[in-house]
């Protein structure tokens, strides 16, 4: 892991409070989606399926802001569609740093260079930007030419201002584990962002391309190959070790997607980001009301091919949490990435 040492600690302080509270189900990181608009149309992505009236709407400071603290996160991960069109982003984001969250503003980076102004550097605070692969690669899963090297000139100009940067790279049944390689390669020893997250496609049922998503077997084996020659340990990947386990298949868990819930413009989303099955008003609803025992693969035929972050890295952490050998597994490898 690459996680900076202070957010290593408040996160490990915070979750020993849960703990000692005697909390079953409480929040790692919420997702917040400000907005559905989007400057782009991924193939992967079912975002901006919604109708117009919708992808008009923009989420008010106090509301984003009010449901955050609402949940108790000790960090935020703001998403959409694209975040850097909503005009009051920067004051989310500036409302959400005085309070000490650790917030991720994730972006397709084409409006990052224009909007950088209205941001400030602090340790509290990261862009992060999507890289699904190198330039062809890229291009294609966004479905715009250019954009790759846009986002690569966004993330020099960030890191320059000393911004944080971190990317966020998701992989498809037609990546091989050369392609992963490269990308990864390329983010992390010649563009040398901060962190990088990586996720296997899952299948989101409004994204206008469904052939190529990858099956659980499929992930095994792709990251297995991608992970091997030192390449997992060599990586700044801000993975917990057990999670990497996970995605290799040396490990397994249940899913946990109350630990990293989403809040939309139509309120908190049962039970993740990526499936839709009604919105409650409150967080105390979403916790209390849904039934999560009925989600996760083996449970839930929609959840048959899902390996997704959201759904499984809090399984990983909290495993991880409750093992001193994990634990200290863990701090190993994050000194030495």
């Amino acid at each position: 892991m690459a996680m900076p040492l202070r957010q290593t600690i408040r996160v490990g302080t915070y979750l020993f409070e849960q703990k000692l509270r005697r909390r079953e189900k409480f929040p790692l990181i919420v997702e917040l989606e400000p907005l559905y608009a989007c400057n782009l149309a991924c193939e992967g992505c079912g975002k901006i399926q919604h109708p117009a009236g919708v992808l008009k709407q923009r989420m008010p400071v106090a509301q984003a802001v009010g449901a955050v603290l609402e949940s108790g996160a000790p960090m935020v991960s703001i998403a959409g569609g694209e975040p850097l069109m909503h005009p009051q982003i920067d004051e989310i984001v500036r409302q959400l740093v005085a309070r000490r969250k650790y917030v991720f503003l994730c972006t397709n980076a084409l409006l990052l260079r224009k909007k950088i102004e209205k941001f400030t550097p602090s340790p509290y605070f990261a862009f992060a930007v999507h890289i699904d692969g190198l330039r062809e690669r890229h291009d294609a899963s966004v479905a715009k030419e250019g954009v790759f090297d846009e986002a690569v000139e966004a993330i020099k100009e960030a890191k320059r201002r000393g911004f944080r940067v971190t990317t966020n790279s998701t992989f498809f049944n037609t990546d091989t584990p050369q392609t992963v390689i490269e990308v990864l390669d390329y983010l992390n020893d010649d563009l040398k962002v901060d962190e990088m997250m990586i996720s296997p496609a899952y299948a989101y049922e409004k994204a206008p391309d469904q052939e190529h998503f990858l099956g659980v077997e499929q992930t095994r084996e792709l990251f297995r190959k991608a992970f091997s020659g030192g390449n997992r340990r060599r990586w700044r990947l801000n993975h917990s070790p057990l999670f990497l386990d996970f995605l290799e298949g040396r490990a397994d868990f249940p899913c946990t997607a109350w630990a990293i819930p989403n809040y939309s413009l139509f309120g908190w989303q049962r039970p993740c980001y990526l499936m839709a099955d009604g919105y409650v008003p409150t967080y105390r609803q979403l916790i209390e009301e849904t039934d999560w025992d009925s989600y996760g693969r083996g449970k839930d035929d929609r959840c048959a091919n899902c390996m997704a972050h959201c759904g499984y890295e809090p399984t990983a952490v909290l495993a991880t949490m409750g093992s001193l050998k994990e634990s200290l597994r863990a701090a190993r490898e994050s000194v030495s990435g």
